[in-house]
C-alpha cells in the first residue's frame, strides 16, 4: 500500500515523517472526542468504571438473593410453627372444652331451678368461674389463629337484634354483680358481617367496660349511619387519656381495674378487637376523655332483608313440649343438655350414637354435636334428615372453620360453638320454630 507523500522506495526519513503525523492526527482526535464529552467523563475512565460498577452490582445482587432466600426460609419456618401451635391449640381447646360445656349445661340448668338463696349464689358464682374458663381459652385460641392467618370470615346477613340481644342479656347481669346500671338500646337493622367474629368484637368491648367501670352504667346500642351501622359500648368509667389511647390496643396492655375486683384478663382484649375488626373491615372508633367514661365504636355494613326475627328471648311457651334428640359422644354433655332442655319444659331424647338413639317418636328438634368420631355430625344429620324430612337440625362444635359454617348454613342448619351458651340455644332453638324456620335456619 502506498502512503501519501511517499514515493516508491523512499528514504526512512519520510516514513518517519509521516508516521509522527499520523500519530498526531490520532492525538488530535482523542483529544476532540474527550474535550466534547461532559467533564469528568473521560470515554476510556468511564469505561472502566461502568466495569467496576457491573461487578459490584452482580456482588450486591448476588448477596441480596442469598438474603431474600434465607428470609423466605425463615418466613415458612415461622408460619410452619404457627400453623403447628394453632393446630395444638384447636386441639387441646376442644378437648378442654368438653367437659366445660357439659359444666356449663349443668351450672345453667341448675341455676333454672327452684333454689334458695345460698345454693343460688353459690351456682352463680360456679357460672361465673366457668365463664372466665371459657373466655380465657378463647382469647388463646383467637389470638393464635389470628397470628397464624387461618381466620377466614364468613359474613352473611343477619339482624344486629339476634347478636345484641343475647350479648346484653349475658353481660346484664355481669353489670348487675358489680352494682353497674347496665342500658341497652335494640335495634332493627340488618347487617353484613360474620356473627361469630363481631360478636367476640362486642363480647370483648362489653368485659372491658364493666371490668373498667367501678361505679355508673354501660350502655350497648346503635346509630345508623348513611352507609353503615354504627355499634356502640360506652361507659362512665375513669376514661382514657389521648396519649394512651393506641397503646390499649397492644398485646398484654391491661388498663388500672379497680382493686376490689379481680382482674382475670390477659390484656388481649382489645388487640383482638383491633385484629378482628380489620379482618372484617370494620372500623374501630374510640371517644374518650380522662373522668368522663368511653366509648368504642365499631362500624357494620347494612346487609339485605331478612325474615322476621324470632320471639323473645323470655318466651317459654314455644318450647314447652318440643321433643329433641341431642346425639354428643361425651355423655356427659348429652346428660347436661337433657337437664337444660327438660327445664325448659322440653322432651329431651339422648344418645352418643346415632345407632342408639331410639326414633320411635318423630322428633320436632336434633341437636347433634360435629365431632362423634368415625362419622361427622354433618353426615348424621344427613342422614336423619333423609328418615325425618324437614327436621330442624342445630349444630353444635368447637371448630371454628368458616367452610363448616358455610356448610351447615346451605343445608339450613343452625350452627353453634361450643362451650354452648344457654341463651344462644334458646334463641336457635326459637328461630327454628317460626314458619320456614325448619327449612332456612338462623345464620
Amino acid at each position: 500500500m502506498d502512503l501519501p507523500g511517499i514515493e516508491a522506495g523512499g528514504s526512512r526519513e519520510a516514513l518517519a515523517e509521516e508516521n509522527a503525523r499520523l500519530r498526531r492526527i490520532c492525538a488530535a482526535l482523542i483529544e476532540r472526542v474527550e474535550s466534547s464529552a461532559q467533564p469528568g467523563t473521560a470515554p476510556y475512565a468511564a469505561f472502566e468504571h461502568t466495569v467496576v460498577l457491573a461487578e459490584q452490582v452482580r456482588e450486591r445482587t448476588e448477596a441480596l438473593r442469598q438474603t431474600l432466600e434465607a428470609l423466605r426460609e425463615a418466613k415458612a419456618e415461622a408460619e410452619a410453627a404457627n400453623l403447628s401451635k394453632t393446630k395444638f391449640l384447636a386441639a387441646v381447646s376442644h378437648d378442654l372444652l368438653q367437659p366445660l360445656n357439659a359444666a356449663r349445661l349443668f351450672t345453667s340448668a341448675l341455676e333454672s331451678q327452684a333454689l334458695a338463696e345460698e345454693p343460688r349464689r353459690l351456682a352463680w358464682h360456679i357460672g361465673r368461674s366457668l365463664q372466665d374458663v371459657e373466655a380465657l381459652l378463647g382469647t388463646l385460641v383467637d389470638i393464635s389463629r389470628l397470628d397464624a392467618g387461618v381466620l377466614t370470615p364468613d359474613r352473611g346477613s343477619f339482624p344486629v337484634g339476634e347478636l345484641l340481644d343475647v350479648l346484653a342479656e349475658e353481660h346484664r347481669q355481669l353489670a348487675a354483680a358489680e352494682g353497674l346500671d347496665f342500658r341497652y338500646v335494640p335495634s332493627r337493622a340488618v347487617i353484613d358481617s360474620d356473627l361469630t367474629l363481631l360478636a367476640r368484637v362486642v363480647r370483648n368491648l362489653l368485659g372491658n367496660a364493666i371490668r373498667y367501670t367501678t361505679s355508673g352504667r354501660v350502655l350497648l346500642g346503635c346509630r345508623r349511619r348513611a352507609e353503615a351501622l354504627e355499634i356502640w359500648v360506652a361507659d362512665s368509667g375513669s376514661g382514657i387519656a389521648e396519649d394512651q389511647q393506641r397503646a390499649i390496643f397492644q398485646e398484654f396492655r391491661r388498663g388500672p381495674a379497680d382493686r376490689g375486683r379481680a382482674d382475670r384478663g390477659l390484656g388481649l382484649g382489645l388487640a383482638i378487637v383491633e385484629r378482628i375488626a380489620g379482618l372484617l373491615d370494620h372500623p374501630l372508633g374510640l371517644v374518650s376523655r380522662p373522668g368522663h367514661g368511653s366509648r368504642f365504636s365499631i362500624r357494620v355494613p347494612y346487609g339485605r332483608a331478612y325474615p322476621p326475627a324470632p320471639p323473645e328471648v323470655g318466651a317459654e311457651a314455644p318450647l314447652t313440649g318440643l321433643r329433641a334428640w341431642v346425639i354428643d359422644n361425651d355423655p356427659g354433655i348429652c346428660a347436661g343438655m337433657a337437664a337444660l332442655l327438660e327445664g325448659w319444659g322440653c322432651r329431651a331424647l339422648t344418645a352418643t350414637r346415632v345407632d342408639d338413639l331410639e326414633r320411635g317418636e318423630r322428633a320436632d328438634l336434633l341437636i347433634v354435636d360435629y365431632h362423634l368420631g368415625a362419622a361427622d355430625g354433618l353426615a348424621v344429620a344427613d342422614r336423619l334428615r333423609r328418615e325425618c324430612p324437614g327436621l330442624p337440625v342445630i349444630l353444635i362444635t368447637a371448630n371454628h372453620d368458616a367452610e363448616l359454617k358455610a356448610a351447615a348454613r346451605a343445608r339450613g342448619y343452625g350452627y353453634l360453638l361450643k362451650p354452648v351458651k344457654p341463651l344462644r340455644l334458646k334463641m336457635a332453638m326459637l328461630a327454628l320454630q317460626r314458619p320456614g324456620g325448619g327449612e332456612s335456619g338462623p345464620p
